[in-house]
């Protein structure tokens, strides 16, 4: 498919109310939902005085879930253990897009770390 249409973005804060909602277990949609709210707190902190919340949205395809901000990719998370271009990768890691179907070649972190500051509000850290 070109184009994703509505029907395939889920709207984060359904994805605690619902089982298994990306496919991937309950744990990584507990820890999907924790970066979500997240990736919205640190946005509140850089703008405390802004009324517009962040539009997240999430698209579960066959090996990444994409998380969509608005019109822009913030990043793709891996559904499961294995290998992109060559280099392996586990369930929970999180890239960069390259561009709106694809992320770039390298993790930047996972949505299992206990630690938060590979990302901010505007996406996974550059290497």
């Amino acid at each position: 498919m070109a184009h994703e249409t509505a029907r395939d973005f889920v709207n984060w804060e359904d994805v605690a109310e619902c089982e298994d909602i990306i496919g991937a277990g309950n744990d990584f949609d507990a820890a999907m939902s924790a970066l979500l709210v997240e990736i919205e707190a640190k946005y509140l902190d850089a703008f405390p005085s802004r009324f517009r919340k962040m539009e997240l949205s999430l698209a579960a395809g066959s090996k990444w879930v994409k998380i969509i901000e608005g019109s822009s990719v913030w990043g793709f998370v891996g559904k499961a253990d294995g290998v992109y271009k060559g280099i392996p990768y586990k369930k929970g890691d999180v890239f960069k897009p390259a561009s709106w179907n694809a992320p770039a070649k390298w993790a930047r972190g996972s949505i299992f770390d206990e630690n938060k500051d590979w990302y901010r509000w505007t996406g996974p850290n550059y290497l």
